[in-house]
């Protein structure tokens, strides 16, 4: 993975290498972990109107051997990263206790500081961690948004995306690019665990919007997101 990351900019992880990151004690936790995502804050900072997103948000101070969470805070982007919600702060509801001390969560920031800090030319003494629960709902004749900016960079030096679990979806495509718009890579996240490791200098993402997959249930797609940062603040575009 370290070697398709120095290579490509990003690091697809199907859901078997994915759990044997993790760990055996964190998979065996994995169903309480994916639970928490039905109890979910409807996102009030979607600037199309949409009420298609949900979502929770923590930060940490992230150091080899050491996680510790920080106060409770906005998720900002500069417009130059997010054209859509960008260049406010957006006050989400935090991440639950019992899911930051998840053995699941506690694994996935152990995995991503392991293969992102020996790839960082001059690695910080900490970083900042930043953890985003998303689930995308899209009902019968409706359309939900995983990435509504379209493809993008986060503003950050690392992103990791892991599906959490897909119910009843449609498309919901990973399309990654390199800054002047060539496609490097088209794929769907399928099975609970899959991930994608992306080093956010060179490379954006997006997903396509996703609709029900039959008729007259809702669509879901749950997803773990974690960004790593080497200082607390806003970066500009570079």
């Amino acid at each position: 993975m370290r070697q398709a990351l120095s290579d490509d900019g990003y690091a697809r992880c199907p859901a078997e290498d994915t759990r044997a990151l993790l760990g055996p004690d964190a998979v065996a936790g994995w169903a309480s972990f994916a639970d928490s995502w039905n109890d979910l804050g409807l996102d009030g900072f979607m600037a199309d109107g949409g009420r298609y997103r949900r979502r929770r948000f923590a930060a940490f101070d992230v150091a080899p051997g050491s996680v510790t969470r920080k106060p409770h805070q906005p998720h900002y982007q500069s417009r130059d990263y997010n054209a859509l919600n960008g260049g406010v702060q957006r006050w989400f509801e935090p991440v639950t206790d019992a899911i930051a001390d998840h053995p699941v969560t506690q694994a996935v920031i152990a995995a991503g500081l392991a293969l992102f800090h020996p790839l960082t030319r001059s690695p910080p003494a900490s970083w900042h961690v930043e953890l985003h629960q998303f689930r995308i709902e899209a009902l019968p004749g409706e359309t939900g948004q995983p990435t509504p900016e379209g493809a993008h960079r986060d503003g950050v030096d690392w992103v990791i995306v892991m599906l959490v679990d897909r119910v009843n979806v449609q498309s919901g495509v990973t399309d990654i690019f390199a800054p002047d718009g060539t496609s490097l890579g088209a794929f769907t996240l399928t099975a609970p665990g899959e991930a994608v490791f992306l080093d956010d200098h060179r490379v954006l993402h997006g997903v396509t919007a996703i609709r029900p997959d039959s008729d007259g249930g809702p669509a879901r797609r749950d997803v773990l997101v974690v960004t790593y940062r080497q200082d607390g603040g806003p970066r500009e575009a570079d």
